[in-house]
């Protein structure tokens, strides 16, 4: 399994259900990946169709598989309401270094409640003490010597 830092950017949602009967609601994102864990900014008063584009970092390192993207709703009293879950396979990105922006679905208990909008880039990490091997073309180097 490589590691490196996944690049992601999270850029926007729609068509989320509205835990807010009176007014819109005001999304924010926790990603998970792993043990870390980023937050971000609330979008005040977007409701359904909220827009974040915002970039966060994780380091990847063995046995990182997925990303989880929880959507909530910041409520100002009580708790804030969790409006639904994205869960994003890796394999991909890892493999092919970046993934363009695409929609995930955003689930909760198992009903589709809108999708999510994010962009994936890996950056592999060299190891320690790596070095390239040059290339050969059929020893060039040994044969341009001067006799």
């Amino acid at each position: 399994m490589p590691q490196g830092t996944l690049e992601v950017v999270l850029v926007s949602a729609k068509g989320l259900e509205n835990t807010d009967f009176l007014c819109n609601m005001d999304p924010y994102a926790i990603l998970t990946c792993r043990t870390q864990e980023k937050k971000s900014s609330v979008a005040s008063g977007k409701g359904s169709n909220p827009e974040w584009n915002e970039t966060f970092l994780f380091n990847v390192s063995d046995g990182v598989s997925e990303l989880k993207i929880k959507i909530m709703d910041s409520d100002n009293i009580g708790s804030d309401d969790v409006v639904g879950e994205a869960v994003i396979p890796l394999e991909s990105v890892l493999s092919e270094g970046s993934i363009p922006q695409q929609s995930y679905n955003v689930v909760k208990e198992e009903n589709f409640c809108g999708e999510i909008r994010v962009a994936l880039t890996f950056r592999p990490e060299m190891s320690r003490g790596y070095e390239p091997e040059e290339e050969s073309y059929g020893g060039w180097k040994e044969s341009s010597r001067d006799f």
